[in-house]
């Protein structure tokens, strides 16, 4: 079920493409189960996935002079809240997307370990419409800052989920995102598990896929297997053998 939220940024068109690269496996899953799989945080390879700059962490070292006696208190409640945080990245799961007006060879190298891949092509608008779950989920743009020197907005502890370190710049990442907090007779209990390793979550596939597109490296036979597993299970999506790396005309 999406839900706004003021630090998830939509696109200004709401129209433009994204895509998600992956295996032949992955694929035939995602048409199999009906299901989008959202990554638990902490599974990501970069470490700083739900993380806060460094700013944001010297600046709890100081409390506001107005505060006068309950400034030891406010500076416990900082250094409480730097424990709480490290949690959260157990408890939120991602779905991540990239950003283009057309096929990334970035993307394909990245995301792919061998040829037999494929790249879905939908639209940020494709994709939020698509989500049929019943777990809440935000969605939008990542920023990508220096964590040496910027700052996150504190207000909100879903902030460090849309952003990322500006060496991830390349990947231009639309994400949605899901919290399954840890509640226990209403308290917070950090040794309940609510996300092993990620979240199978219901899509409308046919919403979600505008185009399929076969890595530009993979054989003909592979191409013939994505069209016959496409069609039997009911689908008649477009199947485009990318052209990315055909020979140049001089």
């Amino acid at each position: 079920m999406y839900q706004s939220h003021p630090v998830f940024i939509e696109p200004e068109n709401e129209e433009v493409k994204v895509w998600r690269y992956m295996d032949f496996t992955k694929f035939v899953s995602l048409i199999d189960t009906k299901r989008l799989y959202f990554t638990r945080a902490d599974r990501f390879e970069d470490p700083f996935e739900g993380s806060w700059p460094k700013k944001n962490i010297e600046a709890r070292k100081y409390a506001p002079e107005i505060l006068d006696e309950q400034q030891k208190e406010y500076l416990n409640g900082m250094k409480w809240m730097g424990s709480l945080n490290k949690n959260w990245p157990r408890y939120t799961a991602i779905n991540c997307w990239h950003e283009n007006e057309y096929e990334s060879a970035a993307m394909w190298k990245l995301y792919l370990k061998s040829d037999e891949g494929i790249a879905i092509k939908s639209t940020y608008s494709r994709l939020k419409k698509s989500i049929i779950d019943d777990e809440i989920f935000f969605i939008g743009k990542v920023n990508y800052i220096d964590y040496e020197v910027d700052y996150i907005d504190p207000t909100n502890f879903l902030g460090p989920f849309v952003h990322k370190r500006k060496s991830f710049e390349h990947e231009k990442e639309i994400r949605a995102v899901i919290m399954k907090w840890p509640t226990i007779d209403g308290k917070m209990d950090f040794s309940k598990v609510t996300i092993i390793n990620g979240l199978p979550i219901k899509v409308d596939v046919e919403t979600l896929i505008d185009k399929i597109y076969v890595s530009p490296t993979a054989p003909k036979w592979f191409m013939d297997l994505v069209s016959a597993v496409v069609r039997r299970y009911g689908y008649d999506f477009d199947i485009i053998q990318s052209e990315l790396y055909y020979s140049p005309i001089f």
